[in-house]
């Protein structure tokens, strides 16, 4: 039934924002199953519950089975609303995001410009809706240096959503976040650090401590300690990252995105401690970590 379509799609949803992938991606395939049984495959619900399943193998590592799911759901809403609908921005931005994770930059980037322009025509300058296309554009310029064009759309972003949630909203997160790593990236530290720490506060208190969105927090943050020298003080902050995602790994039996490239941070704040190849190897046993292959630090 619909009430049953709806009702699976928002428990997945619920589900995945608490880390709980497996029972989520149940979920989520039933909504869709249930809806395209319901009204069809080419109906705006079913692409809905596309980017919804899509948005989770995404954040599980599956990006070859997210693809072909975002562009359907894409096409779908093309069909259903027209090519300048707020639906299409949302289904623009989502492949865009994918596609950035997957280094097709030169692909990401109009997708992004154009999720911008449908949503500004839409809601006006200063919606939240806004501030997600404008930090999703300005990531895509920060991964190819061009950092000047990237900063005032990330501050314009963290006004908007400060205006329109607070300054303790998840959204608030995410836009320090984002700026935080620009600043680390122009070398400008002892102004990203506060930034950093704020994130993780507005994190915790809205996830729990070992929610995965914790875990990039914690591993910036760690992050910008090494690069001041505060090595000591690092290898707590990025030890909890990395317990946080082997957990999640152990429950769900999916890979984290972000896992490798914590894991071999981790171990390089290790090294620069002067830790003895068995000495991490016996701190990843502990913590129940799969050795990386290139135990090597990255930025």
């Amino acid at each position: 039934s619909r009430e049953m379509a709806n009702c699976a799609s928002w428990l997945g949803r619920a589900l995945q924002r608490g880390g709980e992938f497996k029972p989520a991606e149940e979920m989520l395939r039933r909504a869709l199953r249930v809806n395209e049984e319901l009204h069809g495959p080419d109906d705006a619900r079913v692409a809905t519950d596309l980017n919804n399943l899509a948005q989770l193998l995404k954040a599980t590592n599956r990006l070859s089975e997210a693809e072909p799911m975002m562009r359907r759901a894409l096409e779908i809403d093309e069909r259903a609303y027209g090519p300048d609908h707020p639906e299409m921005a949302i289904d623009l931005s989502n492949l865009a995001q994918l596609l950035r994770a997957t280094s097709r930059l030169s692909e990401a980037e109009p997708m992004m410009r154009r999720a911008l322009e449908i949503d500004e025509r839409a809601y006006g300058p200063d919606h939240p809706e806004m501030a997600i296309d404008l930090n999703n554009l300005a990531q895509l310029l920060r991964a190819t240096s061009r950092l000047s064009e990237a900063e005032p759309m990330m501050r314009r972003a963290l006004e908007i959503d400060e205006r329109a949630y607070g300054p303790n909203h998840p959204e608030v997160a995410i836009d320090l976040n984002n700026l935080a790593l620009l600043l680390r990236a122009s070398n400008r530290l002892s102004e990203a650090e506060p930034m950093m720490r704020r994130a993780l506060e507005i994190d915790e208190r809205a996830y729990g401590p070992d929610h995965p969105k914790v875990a990039i927090r914690l591993i910036n943050l760690a992050l910008l300690l090494r690069d001041t020298g505060r090595q000591a003080e690092a290898e707590p902050v990025a030890r909890r990252s990395l317990h946080i995602l082997v957990g999640i790994q152990q429950r769900s039996g999916f890979e984290i995105p972000d896992y490798t490239t914590i894991l071999e941070n981790y171990i390089g704040i290790l090294i620069k401690l002067g830790r003895s190849e068995e000495q991490i190897a016996e701190e990843l046993r502990i913590l129940g970590a799969a050795p990386a292959a290139e135990p090597t630090p990255k930025a």
